[in-house]
């Protein structure tokens, strides 16, 4: 099921979503999608939303609509067993993920991941034939695969990316250098879906302000006891730990090298 953000902001002011109605938190929604309309479901948060989004709610969702989606949920195990074996028969590089029927049950939208472009023309043309309906090909990335599937980091705690709804951030290696983390490989620092923990960018932006004024590591610094080496910088205590050419190891604050 699709899920629709509202802000708080929007949540007081629904004719932004294109609607003369307000909407509650969990109500299920009728949201128009390309060739088709769909059953959607609306979360209510405090995360910065376009005045104008580009969704629009059409009506809220009747029993009638409810019944009809819990049907469809019901034959799409059916249909993503079938496009599998035909992505085997064909022998593609892909893997089918979801479905998402339309509310008419005429279009079918199915959700897969491959590593590079694939041409699916073969597959579409041969499983619209079995189905009788009109068949689309989504391409999701490995973290919107992990967002679909769920599950729980090592942590201990719900992935981010379930937790949090909304665009996910692009993490970077920067985010990594920044926190004094990226010597632990990438390994270490790749959540399930094997890019980037999106946990890396809650305190990216105050390491950064953090580390403002003082010495890069590595770097020469002119101390009390004679040049030295940056060997470490502690961002949380504001120390830098540094090497003289004697041998010995010196605790500077920052203020030191003002």
């Amino acid at each position: 099921m699709i899920k629709i953000l509202v802000n708080i902001y929007l949540w007081e002011n629904p004719r932004l979503f294109g609607s003369n109605f307000r909407v509650k938190e969990d109500d299920k929604v009728i949201i128009p999608m390309e060739n088709s309309n769909e059953i959607g479901v609306v979360l209510k948060t405090d995360v910065k939303t376009k005045d104008n989004p580009q969704e629009k709610i059409i009506r809220i969702a009747t029993e009638r609509d409810k019944i009809v989606y819990q049907q469809h949920e019901k034959e799409k195990s059916e249909f993503i067993k079938h496009c599998r074996k035909k992505v085997k028969e064909l022998e593609l590089s892909m893997k089918i993920i979801d479905a998402r029927i339309s509310l008419d049950g005429k279009q079918v939208i199915f959700i897969f991941t491959a590593d590079g472009r694939v041409d699916f023309r073969s597959l579409v043309k041969n499983i619209s034939r079995d189905l009788k309906k009109l068949i689309r090909m989504q391409q999701i990335g490995s973290r919107d695969e992990a967002r679909k599937l769920g599950g729980y980091g090592i942590c201990g705690r719900e992935l981010c990316c379930v937790k949090f709804p909304g665009s996910i951030p692009s993490i970077t290696t920067d985010m990594a250098r920044v926190q004094q983390i990226a010597h632990r490989g990438s390994e270490r620092m790749s959540g399930l879906c094997g890019r980037l923990m999106c946990c890396l960018a809650y305190e990216a932006e105050q390491y950064k302000k953090m580390l403002e004024g003082m010495p890069e590591l590595y770097s020469i610094v002119d101390t009390k006891e004679g040049k030295g080496t940056v060997v470490e910088i502690i961002v949380p205590t504001q120390e830098i730990k540094v090497k003289t050419q004697s041998g010995k190891y010196l605790i500077l604050k920052k203020e030191d090298f003002k």
